[in-house]
């Protein structure tokens, strides 16, 4: 059988490698600790964007659509602004055309590789980054805290953990999203028509025009009525769209069929993941993004109840923790 973990280069970057049976994966965690690469080899899926080798520089100067980038605190807040437990942060505004904040500190930062190996049932890496008071991120989110991915190989796929712990004194922000970018079609030989998308999701939050919720719903198009049913071409219009999060059948995922192939690529992302981002590059028939998301965009503005939005938070000691899962049916 070919159960492997090893370190090697990816397109010229450190890496961690893991191999079973027909998958394969790559993580690189001195880049965001991104798993940048799933694929099947045996039967020639690549479910992931990854990089040419010719895009390495433009991948490392915005490391946001490639792979499974890690986004802390996620997506987007109102001039930089990010008020917590009576203080207000001050992130850098680094998206002038809304004068916002975009997609937080992790994604960008080095992380040490814990640990990797093998099992007679599961090939897997573990990559963690501690903030403290030594760190360049506390100076924007000063707390102290430990974020843990493990990712494992198996017969029954990929499978991703999230690990958060509270280290500090204080109550944190735990607020999480990954900018998780598919390719569509994901098979040789197969084109963006013979793919479609299914969702979990419920309502469509309204959006002003620097991307924030106004904290108001907008009703669901027809097309969008058949994303979380039936399914629908995932390029049906160009989508930044931002929605509830509501299982189906006690789970939360995304669901892309190609009928060429007769395969359905599902990515089950867990209960605890309220919201759903979903992006496709203007509808580029190449890739877009399933977002599972924690909160609301711009939560800390938004006067609705913390459950509804996600606001969620560590008291010191507490630990967060998912498991979400790519498989293949």
């Amino acid at each position: 059988m070919n159960h492997k973990a090893f370190e090697g280069p990816y397109q010229g970057e450190k890496a961690v490698w893991l191999q079973f049976g027909p998958y394969e994966a790559v993580i690189l965690p001195e880049i965001g600790g991104n798993l940048i690469a799933f694929r099947d080899k045996e039967s020639g899926y690549r479910f992931l964007r990854e990089p040419a080798e010719s895009e390495m520089g433009q991948f490392k100067d915005n490391p946001g659509v490639h792979g499974i980038p890690v986004l802390f605190p996620p997506n987007r807040y109102e001039d930089g602004k990010f008020p917590w437990n009576g203080q207000t942060y001050q992130f850098p505004v680094n998206e002038e055309a809304t004068g916002n904040h975009l997609h937080g500190f992790l994604h960008t930062i080095p992380w040490t590789v814990e640990e990797f190996g093998t099992t007679p049932s599961e090939s897997y890496v573990a990559v963690s980054v501690k903030i403290d008071e030594e760190h360049p991120v506390f100076a924007m989110l000063p707390h102290k805290f430990s974020f843990r991915l493990r990712y494992s190989l198996s017969a029954a796929g990929l499978s991703q953990q999230v690990f958060i712990r509270n280290n500090g004194d204080n109550l944190m922000p735990c607020l999480l999203a990954f900018h998780t970018t598919v390719n569509a079609p994901f098979a040789e030989g197969s084109t963006s028509d013979d793919c479609k998308v299914k969702f979990t999701i419920g309502q469509r939050w309204e959006l002003n025009e620097r991307m924030l919720p106004t904290g108001k719903y907008q009703a669901l198009t027809v097309e969008e009525e058949q994303m979380r049913g039936e399914g629908i071409s995932p390029y049906f219009d160009e989508m930044d769209n931002h929605y509830t999060a509501v299982p189906q059948n006690g789970r939360n995922r995304m669901e892309l069929t190609d009928s060429k192939i007769g395969k359905t690529l599902v990515y089950d992302v867990g209960t605890s993941y309220k919201q759903w981002m979903i992006w496709n590059n203007k509808a580029c028939k190449q890739y877009f993004c399933p977002e599972p998301q924690v909160n609301l965009v711009n939560a800390p503005h938004v006067d609705l109840p913390s459950d509804e939005i996600g606001l969620f938070s560590l008291a010191p000691g507490e630990i967060w923790e998912e498991i979400s899962r790519f498989y293949v049916k």
